[in-house]
């Protein structure tokens, strides 16, 4: 094997490969000994497509037509007697028992109440505003019916003492990260599913290229609104935009907890119910699916019944009645302080990384080494320049620029120092100060579903972007499956963006379920329609390669600038 293939920085065709990557040409490092392996075609039987969610793992072959959707938890035995016990909070969250925590929920409700109480319905009437009283007094009275004494759930079996359970042994897997990423955690991941999993091969692309793979869509504003978290980010022809991704702390788990709240205010009658109990998190996750809504046609009190099963416990029918907040709870997302969460950084974006020592040539190399040409460059132009004006000799043309020289030098390694210097904590360089700016106007603030998606596509760099992204918004994940979900953001966006965008952009087009399927499944189908794509076939990272370069690797054959 050469020099250059075992990444020497001081070999010619390093560098000539690292000026490529500046200047933005994508050729991927093969070493040889894998040259025969990429010309095979690759069965995509053979391929196995990884979408890690909030709550679900998603995971099947690419041939196949839906995943198997896995809670995305797992339990182990504890090797000493006497540890804790680790129980994930879901529901609940830091910062909800602050003091100021309900003065913000109350603060967020009303303006919920003032933005459904302003609009008119189809018919052009007023809505009648429903108050908690109005069902509490009902709701307190309800007692319980036993349908059945056995409900026939059971807890897992762990008698014959299971130290773990493992699935099938896979070859190949398409591993989906979200845009916003953290380089260590996806090293680690690549690792575990090369060296410890034992996967031959994997391809690494992020969750919203392929939710417009999957969507069939060439350029999209792609919202995902998740469980735990939302992100929103534009991605044009195969390309998410780092300016536009935006992270937001907040998604379906916090619909399901306010709709819970609310329920509580009129007199919830399932008076047992705990967040900290995970069986009563599934119901409220089942009753938000099932009640709430964002149709504001849809007003007044209305009667619900639900069931409780408990494993070796009576199945028990509640009746409820509750009114607005089946509309409530989901606006909360257009209105996020109604969720109550004080002191937590809810806007994130994608800052650079803080380096990785087992990858010299990452972004900070190439940054110095960029600004060091430039510098090359212009000093060259002024040396021209000065030579042509008539008032210098060129001799003394060479003393002057010589005399200023080493202050030119030691100004540009003091501006490389302190860029080589960032982590991920900090923002980034002069590129994205302008976003800076921007983004501190909200830093410690919730931003609503539709401020984020304006704010993304007003980051996109160029004007006929953002009407691509204004004409076709993508909604994809499970966080935002409510009836007339569609035509509510629709509305929102329409009402909110730019009036020079609205004389121009024909048609604001909001996408919730692209080919009539599952919105929660779009990103995983995009990542099995990349592996039948013969481009892929350059994307592989191997696992003899990831052993003997490590992180390199990435950096070489990510699909996306790494």
């Amino acid at each position: 094997m050469t020099q250059a293939e075992k990444g020497d920085p001081e070999n010619g065709k390093e560098k000539e490969r690292e000026k490529e990557q500046r200047v933005g040409v994508k050729r991927p490092i093969v070493p040889a000994v894998v040259q025969e392996s990429l010309q095979e075609q690759i069965q995509s039987n053979f391929i196995i497509v990884i979408h890690p969610g909030s709550t679900t793992l998603r995971i099947g072959r690419a041939t196949d037509t839906l995943p198997v959707n896995i809670p995305h938890v797992i339990a182990r035995r504890h090797k000493q007697q006497g540890q804790p016990t680790y129980r994930d909070k879901w529901l609940l969250r830091d910062g909800l028992n602050k003091p100021e925590s309900n003065e913000q929920r109350q603060n967020g409700l009303k303006m919920v109440d003032q933005a459904i109480w302003s609009k008119k319905m189809s018919n052009g009437t007023r809505r009648i505003p429903v108050s908690p009283d109005q069902a509490r007094a009902y709701n307190k009275q309800m007692r319980p019916a036993i349908l059945d004494h056995s409900c026939g759930m059971k807890w897992t079996s762990t008698s014959h003492h299971p130290p773990f359970l493992v699935g099938e042994e896979y070859y190949r897997c398409i591993l989906l990260v979200p845009d916003i990423y953290n380089r260590q955690h996806v090293k680690e991941l690549v690792n575990m599913t090369l060296m410890k999993m034992g996967f031959s091969g994997i391809v690494v692309h992020q969750e919203s290229v392929c939710a417009t793979f999957g969507s069939g869509l060439g350029s999209a504003c792609v919202v995902d609104v998740g469980d735990q978290k939302t992100n929103v980010c534009c991605v044009e022809d195969g390309i998410s935009h780092r300016n536009t991704r935006l992270c937001l702390a907040y998604g379906g788990s916090d619909v399901t907890r306010c709709l819970y709240w609310l329920m509580q205010r009129a007199g919830f009658p399932y008076r047992d119910c705990q967040l900290s109990n995970p069986l009563d998190c599934l119901l409220l996750q089942q009753l938000k699916e099932t009640f709430t809504h964002l149709d504001q046609d849809i007003s007044g009190l209305k009667d619900h019944e639900f069931q409780v099963r408990h494993p070796d416990s009576p199945t028990l029918l509640y009746q409820l009645r509750i009114g607005d907040e089946r509309l409530q709870a989901p606006m909360a997302l257009f209105y996020p302080a109604t969720f109550g969460i004080v002191g937590q950084k809810m806007t994130t974006l994608q800052y650079r990384s803080q380096g990785d020592p087992e990858d010299p040539h990452d972004e900070h190399y190439l940054l110095a080494t960029q600004s060091k040409q430039d510098q090359s460059a212009k000093a060259m132009a002024d040396r021209r320049a000065l030579s042509k004006t008539g008032g210098f000799e060129g001799d003394q043309s060479d003393e002057i620029l010589d005399r200023i020289r080493p202050q030119e030098v030691e100004l540009g390694s003091s501006v490389n120092d302190c860029l080589g210097s960032r982590n991920e904590s900090q923002e980034p360089p002069t590129a994205h100060m302008s976003r800076k700016t921007a983004i501190s106007q909200f830093e410690g603030k919730a931003l609503g579903l539709d401020k984020a998606i304006l704010h993304s596509i007003d980051c996109c760099s160029s004007e006929d972007t953002k009407k691509k992204m204004y004409s076709s918004i993508l909604v994809v994940g499970g966080g935002l499956m409510f009836n007339k979900a569609q035509e509510f953001l629709q509305h929102r966006i329409l009402h909110k963006m730019p009036p020079s965008f609205r004389r121009v952009v024909e048609n604001v087009e909001v996408i919730t379920r692209p080919k009539d399927m599952d919105p929660r499944l779009i990103a995983w189908k995009g990542g099995a329609v990349l592996a039948c794509l013969d481009t892929t076939q350059e994307l592989w990272i191997y696992q003899r390669e990831w052993q003997r370069f490590g992180v390199r690797m990435l950096r070489e054959r990510a699909a996306f600038m790494w």
